[in-house]
Formats: C-alpha cells, structure tokens, sequence
C-alpha cells in the first residue's frame, strides 16, 4: 500500500492527494507528530533564513532573502489552510512536497540564494 493509498484518497474524498492536498495524506499517514516535525522544519527554514537576512552584508542580499522566504511562507499557509478548509483552493503546492518538477526545481534554486546570499562575507560593490 503506498503513500497515497489512504482512507481519504480511496474514497474519492481528496481531488487530488499528489499535488494540491498533499498536506492532508501526509497528515493522515503520519499523525500529529508527523505534521509538527513537518511545521518544524518549515519553522527551521525560515528561521535561518531571518538569520541570513538580519546578518546579510548588503540591502540586495536581504532583501532578496526577504522576497524568497514571503514566498514560502504564503505557499505554506496557502496550501494548509486550503486543506484545512480555511482558505479557497488555489492550486498552489506545498514547497518540497507536492508533486511536479517545476515547483521542486523554483524551491531549490530559491534555497541556492539564500544559502549564497549567506555565504558572502563582504559587502558587493554594484
């Protein structure tokens, strides 16, 4: 039985549980706990990413960091509160989570420049 075999997909309850409810069978699969490690990590990441823009050496560089992480913050609260019901079904993924190739390879890009933006220890001369 696979990840997306679960109560809610079988009975037809869940559209689509690959792409858009993900966040759903994942927390039917994995419960509670499952879903506060999940909000943890989400947490961790844009924890770091403050850190990286508080102690970013130019405006560009925070600001950059700033943009990404509003972006994926909204995509977290968007795609759970969609599940939960709260929100209006957009269509918009849970970063590293929902299937499609597109979303994976804009998360991980905008990881790449916050993780560079990071890396620089001088201030960039424009």
């Amino acid at each position: 039985m696979g990840l997306f075999n679960s109560g809610l997909t079988d009975g037809k309850f869940i559209p689509e549980a690959h792409t858009d409810f993900i966040f759903c069978v994942f927390a039917e699969k994995f419960g509670f706990i499952g879903v506060l490690l999940l909000l943890l990590a989400y947490l961790n990441i844009s924890l770091k990413g403050l850190y990286i823009a508080k102690n970013s050496k130019d405006r560009f560089g925070r600001f950059l960091v700033i943009g990404i992480l509003s972006m994926f913050v909204f995509q977290i609260l968007q795609n759970i509160g969609m599940d939960i019901g709260l929100m209006p079904i957009t269509g918009i993924p849970l970063p590293f989570m929902s299937y499609g190739g597109s979303s994976l390879l804009t998360n991980v890009i905008s990881i790449a420049l916050i993780v560079n933006v990071g890396m620089r220890k001088q201030k960039i001369n424009f």
